[in-house]
């Protein structure tokens, strides 16, 4: 049953926007709509026979929604699968009697058989390919003799390259085999290694590893690693390994003991023992808008202190800059860069480097779904300004370029041609519903002029104008048109006792609305007077509103 309740199939029928009533609506609020829609809609109220025909559809519509959503195990699998779950067969697996907290256990049962399902189809591939480029004749070549770079073209070659990837095989829901492989070179001398492991879940509360790995330059490994949770707040891994080389049997041991010292904030401690002895203490703190990492390790033969900062814009782009001050026995290096999400499954970053003795790098990096593409360019030996501040613009005015000439023209397009797909795919639905929604404004015309009559002689609430869907009010986007319909009569309907409530569901099931513009952006505005004062208000489509509070008043001359 749950592979015919595939996400993509539930229906866009909305019974609480159509009777306007929150998701939370007690049995008292529902009836109270379900009265008041079946007063406007009721087919005995008219004469003509297209009319009568009309309402008595709408009539019917409206009693199934009230009939779902007054049912409490009816509407607890609205709730969970929408209309379509309603029309299954195939429900007699669960019994009648069940509460809806009930039928959410069974719903999340069947979640999880078919996450099982595709557990067997999932390898969930990895990959790293960097580039290393040696480009330091572009900046040290003015260091020698003017004569001698007369005609001399800069040399820049790749001098190393690595690339990795690695696939996940689920044997059971609890075992895992992982396979992974490399590829190395530099400056001509490269080799490989292939490695295989398999990983168990023993408990809720950790896991085991066993390695097995060959290379033609470091020999055979064999590894373990173990992970387990001590309290809530408390975990340890423990990793041991035996490298065989020409040289002998190289053992290695690693552990690491992290703890939560607040919610945002980590602490880790870290032992290692073998070809790179060390040990290493570090703190992260990672919240909504920062990360920030402090460490110090000693070892042999690295010893250094570590800072770094990234700071994360709330942005659609998930822009993020970042900068870290790295100091030991092999000298200090500073590092400041930037990311920004460029596609829906791409990110792109730099980072300028800057030290002593390194010199100055720029690394590139680009994130494609679960691929990484790494870049290193190496400028110079020395500290040179004009190395820094090439690698510092050049990168910039680069991705500024290709963002304006490439990037957005290509997700507009695609953006495109995926709401031309959405329109397509739900044309005849659409013409359904706009035959409906002028259908509704019809019979709605008798009961529009008796509130109508009431409001004025009270100085109540009168819509002047209501409009729905997409408003193009940007001046860079003048070329867009924009896609609305008038909802004027609609929501003076809706109005009761001089106020106006919808709640925050999306206003195209609204009695007399649709969806003018299938995936895009929609908003509401209404122009109304409310005691011989004018205002107007604009409306998200999912934003609740009322009216007349949160309004502002329009000047006489608009």
């Amino acid at each position: 049953m749950a592979s015919a309740l595939d996400d993509d199939e539930i229906s866009n029928d909305d019974y609480y926007s159509l009777l306007n009533v929150r998701r939370e609506a007690t049995q008292e609020e529902l009836k109270a709509a379900y009265r008041r829609l079946c007063m406007l809609y009721h087919p005995d109220k008219h004469r003509d026979p297209e009319l009568k025909r009309q309402a008595e559809a709408l009539f019917n519509l409206v009693h199934e929604a009230y009939e779902v959503l007054s049912e409490p195990q009816a509407r607890a699998i609205y709730d969970i699968y929408g209309k379509r779950g309603l029309d299954v067969d195939g429900w007699e697996v669960v019994e009648r009697k069940r509460s809806p907290a009930e039928i959410r256990e069974e719903y999340e049962r069947l979640q999880r058989e078919r996450e099982e399902r595709r557990l067997q189809q999932r390898t969930n591939p990895k990959g790293s390919i960097s580039v290393g480029i040696d480009a330091t004749d572009l900046f040290d070549r003015y260091e020698e003799d003017y004569e001698d770079m007369v005609g001399s073209v800069p040399h820049i070659e790749i001098n190393r390259m690595h690339i990795s990837q690695s696939i996940e095989a689920p044997l059971t829901t609890k075992d895992t085999a992982i396979l992974s492989g490399s590829l190395s070179t530099h400056n001509g001398n490269g080799g490989g290694t292939i490695n295989l492991a398999l990983r168990r879940v023993t408990s809720t509360k950790g896991w085991g590893e066993v390695e097995l790995g060959a290379g033609d330059t470091h020999g055979p490994l064999f590894g373990m690693k173990i992970f387990r949770n001590l309290t809530p707040r408390c975990f340890a891994t423990a990793q041991c390994g035996l490298q065989f080389s020409s040289r002998g049997v190289r053992p290695g041991v690693t552990t690491v003991l992290a703890r939560h010292l607040d919610k945002n904030t980590m602490g880790y401690l870290q032992w290692r023992w073998g070809i790179q002895s060390s040990m290493n203490t570090s703190v992260v703190r990672d919240t909504k808008s920062s990360h920030f990492t402090v460490a110090v390790q000693l070892g042999i033969p690295h010893t250094f202190m570590m800072m770094s900062y990234q700071y994360k814009f709330q942005d659609e782009d998930q822009t993020k800059i970042k900068g870290s001050v790295k100091s030991g026995f092999f000298g200090t290096v500073v590092e400041y860069g930037a990311e920004r999400k460029i596609s829906r499954h791409s990110v792109v970053g730099a980072t300028v480097s800057v030290g002593v003795p390194q010199g100055v790098s720029l690394k590139i990096k680009l994130n494609r779904a679960s691929q990484t593409y790494f870049f290193p360019i190496h400028l110079t030996d020395q500290l040179l300004p004009s190395a820094i501040f090439y690698a510092t613009v050049g990168p910039l005015v680069f991705y500024l370029a290709i963002q304006q000439l490439v990037i957005r023209p290509y997700v507009r397009a695609q953006k495109e041609q995926e709401l031309e797909k959405q329109r397509e795919s739900s044309a005849s639905n659409i013409a359904k519903k706009k035959q409906e929604a002028e259908a509704a404004v019809l019979l709605m015309q008798e009961s529009v002029r008796r509130i109508i009559e009431a409001e004025e002689s009270r100085m109540g609430l009168i819509i002047l104008n209501a409009w729905y869907g997409k408003f193009v009010t940007d001046n860079s986007r003048k070329h867009e048109r924009a896609k609305v319909i008038d909802v004027t009569v609609p929501l003076q309907c809706l109005v009761k006792d001089s106020k106006l409530i919808l709640t925050e569901a999306s206003k195209s099931g609204l009695p007399g609305f649709y969806d003018p513009c299938v995936g895009e952006e929609k908003s509401l505005k209404v122009l109304y007077q409310f005691r011989g004062v004018m205002h107007q208000v604009l409306s998200g489509d999912t934003e609740p509103l009322r009216i007349p509070k949160q309004s502002h008043r329009i000047d006489s001359d608009t």
